[in-house]
C-alpha cells in the first residue's frame, strides 16, 4: 500500500489538490491553500490576464518552491482550444504538467469524452504530463491510461454543484481497473465527500468551489484536509464487510467463563 501519492514520478505527501478559482480575495486563497496542506494547485490559464505584465495574476500569489502548479485548460470548448491553452500554460509556467478539460456545454459543464481523448493523445505525444478531467466512464478512463495519461480524474457530480459523489459505482470500477492514480474531481461539497472518495480507494481528490465559496474557506480547507486523511486511513485499515443481517457486538458463545472463587 503506497504511503504517498505518486504522479509521474513525483511524490506528494498530501492527497488533496486545490483549485484557485472563485475565492473572494487572493489573500483568502493563499490562506486556504496553506491551511489545506496541499502540495498541488491548479490554475485556469485562459482566465489569467496575461496582456499586462505589470498586473498581478494568481500565479504571483503562489509559492512555486512549495507547490506544484498545475495549469488547466478550463474554458476550452474544442480540442484545438485545449491544445492551444495547454501550450500557453507550458510557456507561462515552464511546466509540462496540464490538467486537461474539454467542455463544450456551458450549462452542465460535462466533459467531451471524444475530444478529451483526442487532445490527450496529442499532448502526450508533445511530452506533457496529462491529468484529464472526465465523466466517470471506466472505458474512457482505460483508453486515457493506455494513451499515456499520468492520472484519470472522474467527476463525482457536476462542477461546482456541491452534490457529492453520484458516480460511486463507476468510480469503483475505474479504481479497480486503473494502473495510474485516480483523482475524484468536481462536485464535492463537504469533507465527508472527500472521505468517501478516499475510502473507496481513490488516490486523491481535487476541490475548489466547496472551499472557495464556504463561509470560512480557511476552516473548510482544514476540514477537507482531515476528511482526506480520515478516508485514506480507513481505506488502508480495511473496513468490515457489509452484511444484510445483524451481528451482536457482545456474542453469547465462546465467551470466557468467570473463574470460580476459592472456598
Amino acid at each position: 500500500m503506497d504511503e504517498h501519492l505518486v504522479i509521474a514520478g513525483r511524490v506528494f505527501h498530501s492527497r488533496l489538490i486545490l483549485g484557485t478559482g472563485k475565492y473572494r480575495t487572493s489573500e483568502e486563497m493563499v490562506e486556504s491553500i496553506q491551511a489545506s496542506g496541499t502540495e498541488m494547485v491548479t490554475v485556469a490559464i485562459r482566465r489569467l490576464d496575461l496582456d499586462d505584465p505589470n498586473k498581478k495574476t494568481i500565479l504571483d500569489y503562489i509559492d512555486w518552491n512549495i507547490y506544484q502548479v498545475l495549469p488547466n485548460t478550463a474554458g476550452s470548448k474544442t480540442v484545438e482550444e485545449a491544445l492551444f491553452t495547454a501550450r500557453l500554460g507550458r510557456s507561462v509556467t515552464n511546466s509540462n504538467w496540464v490538467k486537461l478539460e474539454v467542455i463544450p456545454d456551458p450549462k452542465y459543464l460535462l466533459p467531451d469524452p471524444v475530444g478529451t481523448l483526442a487532445a490527450a493523445e496529442q499532448l502526450v505525444r508533445e511530452g506533457f504530463v496529462v491529468l484529464p478531467y472526465i465523466h466517470a466512464d471506466p472505458v474512457l478512463a482505460k483508453h486515457l491510461e493506455e494513451a499515456g495519461c499520468a492520472t484519470v480524474m472522474p467527476l463525482g457530480s457536476a462542477i461546482g454543484s456541491g452534490q457529492g459523489i453520484h458516480t460511486a459505482e463507476e468510480i469503483r470500477i475505474i479504481i479497480e481497473q486503473a494502473n495510474v492514480p485516480v483523482v475524484v474531481d468536481a462536485g464535492l461539497g463537504v469533507p465527508s465527500d472527500a472521505s468517501e472518495a478516499l475510502e473507496m480507494g481513490a488516490d486523491a481528490v481535487l476541490v475548489n468551489t466547496a472551499i472557495a465559496q464556504a463561509q470560512d474557506p480557511v476552516l473548510m480547507a482544514q476540514a477537507f484536509q482531515k476528511g482526506v486523511q480520515a478516508g485514506r486511513d480507513a481505506y488502508v485499515a480495511g473496513r468490515i464487510p457489509r452484511q444484510s443481517y445483524a451481528s451482536a457486538s457482545s456474542p453469547t458463545q465462546d465467551v470466557p467463563q468467570p473463574i470460580p472463587s476459592a472456598r
